[in-house]
């Protein structure tokens, strides 16, 4: 005799590759916004000397940041069939997470405030998409 204790099944709602896309999706945007106000300060200031290792200490928090980010992506695609163009991009954007930290003198800001603003952009359509509905694998 079988014996039932009422319990539903656990149904999954979520992917935890999508989850983990996700969350690093928003970290890498949020530390990018703290490296704008920090690169505010640097700037407007001339550089000081509290500003400068937490810009710097937050880059190379962005490359860890985007670089899993564009893991999940690409392992999103892989393993669950979503989209290819997520992933590409977040590449890109761990691609030039490293221009930007070598192009990050004085001298050479004419080319990182543009890098920046394409970098931040990349980044937020990879967050973007992966709260929209269409996000979901097949």
């Amino acid at each position: 005799m079988a014996h039932s204790t009422g319990a539903l099944p656990v149904v999954r709602t979520s992917d935890p590759i999508l989850t983990t896309l996700r969350v690093l999706a928003v970290l890498t945007v949020l530390n990018l916004l703290v490296q704008f106000l920090t690169a505010g300060e640097l700037v407007t200031r001339g550089g000081s000397e509290a500003v400068e290792p937490i810009h710097s200490a937050g880059a190379i928090v962005l490359h860890v940041l985007s670089g899993l980010a564009a893991i999940a992506a690409l392992a999103y695609w892989r393993l669950r069939g979503a989209p290819v163009w997520p992933g590409i991009l977040a590449a890109v954007v761990f691609v030039l997470s490293f221009v930007q930290a070598y192009f990050g003198s004085g001298r050479t800001l004419y080319i990182h405030v543009p890098g920046a603003m394409i970098l931040t952009i990349g980044a937020v359509v990879v967050a973007v998409w992966a709260f929209l509905p269409g996000a979901r694998g097949r």
